[in-house]
């Protein structure tokens, strides 16, 4: 994922994308169709956290590499859009100069022994 805040904050992410997913996509399904509204509870509870640690990392990233105000509200978009976080760290992969490769492919480069 790569070092330094941009690296934390790729990760928590990934991280918030996912508990956003199993929120929507088992424990919703749970409370609603399998009368377990504890699983709501729980993964709400779980997801709540990292969407404010999200917010607590996306700061620091703002400030350190001087986004704009266009990049923060797509950062604070894809934390709210299903699949969104994981929209935004390919986007970030292809903006971002030090995550794309030398060549400024998406491929990655195999020197030739």
């Amino acid at each position: 994922m790569g070092k330094g805040n941009l690296g934390r904050f790729r990760g928590m992410a990934l991280i918030e994308g996912l508990s956003y997913l199993i929120l929507l996509m088992i424990a919703m399904p749970l409370k609603y169709w399998a009368d377990m509204p504890l699983a709501v509870t729980i993964v709400g509870t779980l997801h709540g956290i990292l969407f404010i640690l999200y917010f607590v990392l996306l700061l620091p990233v703002w400030l350190e590499r001087k986004w704009s105000y266009g990049k923060l509200t797509g950062a604070t978009v894809a934390s709210i859009a299903p699949l969104g976080t994981f929209v935004f760290d390919w986007w970030l992969k292809k903006t971002e100069p030090d995550l794309r490769n030398p060549s400024g492919s998406m491929n990655p480069v195999i020197p030739a022994s």
